[in-house]
């Protein structure tokens, strides 16, 4: 008999951040599990962070060469015993309750949901200006799609940016089912997670606990270039849902160009931030303090 989960951690030249998400597991109210740490081949002293813990409920697992995280995560369910497998990136931080909760809240539904995620929390290392952060939770309210719960209809929501699981790092399975639909697909560097999510949904039904059992930490963001290349790449996997949707009425490409935008906008890229931002889906209230800022931060790049 193997454990109730399995919790996979890819990593890559973390080892300063490592400790607390590895101790964030360790520490949970659901104590039978089993930790599968993979190290995609880091230069830093990650083995070394990994030979302080003594606890036979860790197990390491190192690539000879850097294959990214897509590779991390199926290299971890390969090795998986769990009849659950959850996942979490190497700087983010469960709360002690997490795993109990999600593997309570399936067990008391029926055989057709497979899979359940939480709410999440962003952690600023650096802090976040008063400013920003008074006027964010001023215009903040909840969208409908917060919380959502379901099966194939949430496959629309994940594809147009509605629903925001962070489900690298919140998502528990059904070891069964991440097998079924052969693990992560290694062409995708970003976006990733929802590209895995929306072909677990195609599975079965999706749960959440509405808390924020997840602490998420602001690492900055990748080049805008890369975002876009990863954008087009995972708007390409699902043309036609994406091509269905659009019939419906859902701006899919709007709002993924609206995700562009920020990222041009925040490197001082103006023109081609604005370029995005006028074939945009408008942004909602709770989203305008987030792209004045990116705003702001480019235009003193620019200057």
């Amino acid at each position: 008999m193997g454990p109730t989960v399995s919790v996979i951690v890819p990593t890559y030249n973390r080892a300063d951040a490592l400790p607390r998400t590895v101790e964030s597991v360790l520490g949970q109210t659901l104590d039978d599990l089993e930790l599968i740490v993979v190290d995609d081949a880091s230069t830093d002293d990650t083995p070394a962070v990994i030979d302080d813990y003594d606890d036979d409920r860790l197990r390491f697992v190192q690539h000879e060469q850097n294959q990214g995280a897509s590779a991390a995560r199926n290299t971890g369910i390969e090795h998986a015993e769990g009849d659950y497998v959850a996942f979490l990136d190497s700087d983010d931080v469960w709360r002690p309750t997490k795993l109990e909760k999600q593997v309570r809240t399936l067990d008391r539904r029926g055989d057709d949901w497979v899979a359940a995620y939480c709410e999440a929390e962003t952690v600023h290392p650096d802090g976040q200006h008063p400013l920003v952060k008074w006027v964010t939770e001023l215009v903040s309210r909840r969208n409908e799609t917060e919380g959502a719960e379901g099966g194939k209809e949430l496959v629309g929501p994940v594809l147009s940016d509605d629903l925001h699981t962070s489900a690298g790092s919140t998502l528990l399975v059904e070891r069964e089912v991440a097998e079924a639909i052969d693990g992560f697909d290694e062409s995708f560097d970003r976006f990733q997670d929802p590209e895995f999510l929306i072909r677990v949904l195609r599975q079965g039904k999706l749960a959440c606990v509405d808390e924020p059992l997840l602490l998420r930490y602001e690492t900055g963001d990748p080049p805008a270039d890369d975002v876009r290349a990863a954008d087009e790449h995972f708007r390409r996997t699902f043309a036609d849902t994406v091509e269905h949707l659009e019939r419906q009425g859902v701006d899919v490409t709007g709002a993924h160009h609206y995700i562009l935008a920020r990222h041009y906008l925040d490197e001082g890229r103006l023109r081609t931030g604005l370029r995005y931002l006028r074939s945009a889906r408008p942004p909602t209230p709770r989203q305008y303090p987030g792209l004045l800022l990116n705003l702001y931060a480019g235009v003193r790049h620019h200057i």
